[in-house]
């Protein structure tokens, strides 16, 4: 299960459905109507959430409006209500983690879709989410089942970034300054 904290409009099509599914998955546990993913690290941000269900409707409803804007047939009553929650903080290292590991994805799944978003250099988050300074979230997971962590497939040319620190470090520098504590998270398409 991946809900990233990107802005769904970086997905290709096959990553957007997968989002729109695994978010409907999310949803599911949250209400309680599967016992699966109960403990899934992805899920910690919504069940810390102050109103757990309202935040993955927020948080489907973005999915929705982008699969609508794609002209895909993503079921609308499968949303549910949607009425203004509290915002979720993201880390920039988290933001750079994800934006590294879609890259990857996206290099030899889609490379048209990768070429697209190729001047983004400070790529915008989910609406739902807020970005702050801060490192790796907690909820990435270690190695499994013989593949990297993800930690250890975030790239900064053709070389790992192995540390939380070192992708840390990453995030905030370049030529933009880092936004403030808590404002939106916005694309910054320029790399001058």
């Amino acid at each position: 299960m991946r809900l990233w904290s990107l802005h769904p409009k970086y997905l290709d099509p096959r990553g957007l459905v997968a989002l729109w599914r695994e978010a409907l998955l999310a949803k599911a546990v949250l209400r309680g109507e599967t016992r699966g993913y109960a403990r899934h690290p992805q899920l910690e941000r919504f069940t810390q959430h102050s109103s757990p269900r309202a935040g993955i409707n927020a948080y489907l409803s973005s999915v929705h409006a982008e699969g609508l804007r794609r002209g895909y047939a993503f079921d609308r009553s499968k949303v549910g209500p949607v009425r203004k929650v509290q915002f979720i903080p993201v880390s920039t290292g988290q933001l750079a983690c994800e934006w590294q590991h879609l890259q990857a994805k996206l290099k030899t799944r889609n490379p048209t879709v990768l070429a697209q978003w190729s001047n983004v250099a400070t790529p915008a988050c989910h609406p739902l989410f807020r970005r702050q300074p801060g490192p790796v979230a907690s909820w990435e997971r270690a190695k499994r089942g013989g593949k990297p962590s993800l930690h250890a497939t975030c790239y900064s040319g053709n070389r790992p970034l192995r540390k939380a620190g070192e992708l840390q470090r990453l995030a905030d520098r370049g030529p933009h300054q880092p936004p403030k504590e808590g404002t939106p998270c916005r694309s910054n398409t320029s790399r001058s």
